[in-house]
């Protein structure tokens, strides 16, 4: 090795001394190190412990259907038109109850009735719808009369009078004649009663009956019956057993309307008076009423 080789050696050797001393002095200057404490041991990270759960507020207990329906009802909350609309329905029920009361004291009434009863009073029924069903088809052939006849004041004159006829026999203004029945009512112990008689007015006019006569006595819509000593009081005028009413009407329906179970004739027999009916197909109402004329109703056609 040469020296220009040994030369650069030396100076690289002079150049280490250099950066040596520069060195310990840079190390003289910075403070000593603190070695790091070497960690005894591994250390299990340490999990973070659970957070507490803050205590709930106890949730609402869960209603039951019938609690929410209470709620939901109770108080009350009532409008003016819910409170109309109850007091209709209340009304209503009201109405259909007492109905239903009628009509159970009707069929208690029946249950007890025989076959052939039962049969009468169906027959009984179906007249008396025959019977207005008559009279309906009677009202239309009237109008139909009045809207095609070519001299319509000469009908409309004809449907006067027969009107007033009948107007007539009704207020007992005019004789009546044809068929029906005639009822007589034996009364030897004196225990039948003006209201027993009354019933069998009314049944005989329920059942069709167009001219009633009792005793000599017409009977029409105004008739008024009360007791008279041992007789009864027909408007005023005494009568006295037996009692004889005749009546024109449809004899089929007359006889079977007196003799329902527990109508007038089981009535009056439990009364011991005796009662006989007879159909007949000419009956003669004769015993008149006097027209009365009113004192304050006028008619109002012009």
């Amino acid at each position: 090795m040469s020296d220009h080789d040994d030369k650069p050696a030396e100076e690289r050797g002079d150049a280490r001394d250099g950066s040596a001393e520069s060195g310990n002095g840079l190390r003289k200057e910075l403070p000593q190190e603190v070695p790091a404490e070497a960690p005894a041991a591994e250390e299990t990270p340490k999990e973070p412990e659970p957070r507490q759960a803050e205590p709930k507020p106890d949730p609402e207990p869960r209603l039951t259907g019938r609690q929410r329906l209470v709620q939901g009802v109770w108080p009350p909350r009532v409008t003016r038109a819910q409170l109309i609309v109850a007091v209709l329905l209340f009304g209503l029920g009201f109405g259909l109850a007492v109905q239903v009361a009628s009509n159970s004291d009707s069929d208690s009434a029946l249950r007890g009735a025989r076959q052939e009863d039962l049969v009468r009073i169906l027959d009984e029924l179906d007249d008396r719808t025959q019977r207005l069903e008559d009279e309906k088809q009677g009202l239309e052939k009237q109008r139909d009369e009045l809207e095609n006849s070519s001299d319509q004041a000469e009908e409309a004159r004809k449907q006067t009078i027969e009107k007033e006829r009948q107007l007539g026999i009704l207020a007992g203004t005019v004789a009546a004649q044809g068929p029906g029945i005639t009822m007589t009512i034996q009364d030897t112990k004196g225990t039948v009663e003006a209201d027993m008689l009354l019933d069998a007015i009314q049944e005989l006019r329920a059942a069709g009956a167009e001219a009633i006569q009792v005793n000599g006595v017409r009977v029409v819509a105004g008739t008024y019956l009360t007791d008279s000593g041992k007789g009864v009081g027909v408007d005023g005028n005494k009568i006295n057993a037996p009692y004889r009413f005749k009546v024109i009407g449809k004899s089929q329906d007359l006889e079977p309307a007196l003799n329902i179970p527990g109508g007038v004739v089981q009535t009056l027999e439990k009364e011991q008076a005796t009662v006989t009916i007879e159909r007949s197909t000419d009956i003669v109402v004769d015993a008149l009423r006097a027209a009365k004329r009113p004192d304050y109703a006028r008619s109002s056609s012009q």
